[in-house]
């Protein structure tokens, strides 16, 4: 009787399905019936009835379905407080992020993790929204800093905070001399976009369209440190979120004015739905949710140009 087995067992009995159940532990159905049949016959009774739709659990299997999960759930409370003992030696937490959450705060993040948890490594992995979905989705990273952020049957999310979004262009455009601008001020411009596939440019096109503006995509790239450097260069206006120019505001390599009607940018954390997180990563979601809200970025703005 192995713990995988006790898993697999379970897993059918909350979907009501052995196939479901098969799916969920990476094995094919047929293997998942012969493991039930061996098991009825080394039990001596029947678990389940498997001729009906959805199969029918008998008492017997109610029985051992609450023995599967008991013994589960110490396992699982084993796991994390074996976390918790090695932690000081060897914890680890690992974090799976867009690009744009942005170098330099994530590297100020690591700095006060890192004065509170000097023992503790801290691995941050810059990739593509779906691949930060599918790391935590693979355990292969305990938390997930994403964009527009969507539950599935195997993530859940923690908002995290809005950002507003800015009209960015060179300081040399014709609209970086404004105090606002307004969306129909758009109309017809030169436009660097993000790729048609990712979240944040269904928006910008959705707000656009609401807004009875056409632009012309000249560009589009996947992430916001190539959108910024092809603006720079003055192929164009892009909308963007405010907080992850201000190094490039600092510098003069941009302008940014804030846009009316307002767009903002959710952000979420994401973790493995029912994933018991060990105390490493659990004080680095804290650290993230004390984090203050951001000013508007008109008011960064005005600091910036002062």
């Amino acid at each position: 009787m192995s713990f995988d087995n006790l898993k697999l067992f379970r897993d059918i009995v909350q979907t009501r399905s052995v196939s479901r159940g098969a799916e969920q532990n990476g094995i094919s159905p047929s293997a998942a019936s012969q493991h039930l049949q061996e098991l009825e016959r080394s039990l001596g009774t029947q678990l389940l009835d498997r001729s009906t739709r959805p199969l029918f659990v008998t008492p017997a299997g109610r029985l051992y379905n609450d023995m599967c999960r008991d013994v589960l759930r110490r396992l699982d409370e084993f796991a994390a407080s074996l976390e918790e003992l090695k932690l000081d030696v060897e914890g680890s937490v690992r974090i799976a992020s867009i690009y744009s959450v942005g170098l330099s705060e994530m590297s100020q993040l690591e700095s006060r993790f890192h004065e509170r948890h000097p023992q503790v490594k801290l691995q941050v992995d810059y990739l593509r929204p779906e691949k930060v979905y599918d790391s935590v989705a693979a355990d292969t990273a305990d938390l997930g800093l994403v964009s527009y952020p969507e539950p599935t049957k195997e993530i859940a999310v923690i908002p995290w905070r809005q950002e507003e979004m800015v009209v960015a262009m060179a300081p040399s455009h014709p609209l970086a001399g404004k105090d606002v601008i307004a969306a129909a001020d758009l109309n017809g411009m030169d436009f660097v976009g993000f790729d048609e596939d990712l979240p944040i440019r269904r928006d910008v096109d959705r707000y656009l369209r609401a807004n009875g503006v056409e632009v012309n995509v000249i560009m589009h790239f996947d992430n916001l440190q190539t959108i910024k450097e092809a603006i720079v260069i003055g192929s164009g206006v892009s909308i963007v979120p405010g907080r992850i120019l201000k190094r490039e505001l600092e510098q003069g390599r941009l302008a940014a004015v804030p846009i009316s009607p307002s767009l903002y940018r959710p952000l979420g954390i994401i973790h493995r739905k029912k994933k018991r997180m060990h105390r490493a990563a659990q004080s680095f979601l804290e650290l993230l949710e004390e984090r203050p809200t951001a000013p508007p970025i008109s008011e960064e703005l005005v600091e910036v140009s002062a």
